[in-house]
């Protein structure tokens, strides 16, 4: 009796189920099986998980005592943005460094992001906003990123720093990416 070895059954790319090897003695003992029907995912819950996310997103009530707020914090080295957003991430407050007076050169600077964040804390002190959650996150490497941390931390944003619970870098990495600029020679 020969053996005979079956091609490898894989049931779909995306379950990366094992490569499955049997040997089998006869033929007759193949055709008499029926073929096992390819695993599916089904959905967990009730139905499809865009319907629930689309309800949410089209009016669905926030708790603002479990839903975040969030202080989304770019800093580059010309300039520092600070937006405030609601749990939907629908902007309450968003103003750069330039929208408060600062010019050119002088936007990228700690004292120009240490007034701007005194702002942005001292708006949502006058619009009476004191979330119960909120999330900071943080985007880049400019001077701005530690002075908008230090004004958070002191008297200025007294009453959002008890309400932080998570702070996030989001800061953009690239993985191989485009090519650098050649270095300046100088001399």
């Amino acid at each position: 009796m020969a053996f005979r070895t079956l091609m490898p059954r894989i049931a779909c790319a995306r379950t990366f189920a094992p490569v499955q090897m049997r040997k089998i003695s006869t033929l007759d003992s193949i055709l008499s099986k029926p073929a096992a029907p390819a695993p599916t995912d089904t959905p967990t819950s009730s139905g499809n998980h865009l319907e629930e996310w689309d309800s949410i997103m089209a009016g669905g009530s926030f708790d603002p005592t479990i839903d975040e707020h969030h202080l989304h914090i770019y800093s580059t080295k010309h300039n520092t943005h600070i937006t405030f957003t609601d749990p939907k991430k629908q902007p309450i407050i968003s103003v750069s460094a330039g929208n408060i007076g600062f010019k050119k050169s002088h936007r990228g600077t700690y004292d120009a992001a240490y007034q701007l964040a005194a702002h942005v804390f001292a708006k949502l002190e006058e619009m009476r906003i004191r979330p119960k959650n909120m999330e900071v996150i943080m985007r880049s490497y400019g001077e701005g990123r530690e002075a908008v941390i230090k004004a958070l931390l002191g008297t200025e944003g007294r009453f959002i720093k008890g309400a932080i619970k998570r702070v996030t870098d989001s800061t953009r990495l690239k993985f191989g990416g485009t090519r650098s600029k050649k270095p300046r020679r100088l001399g």
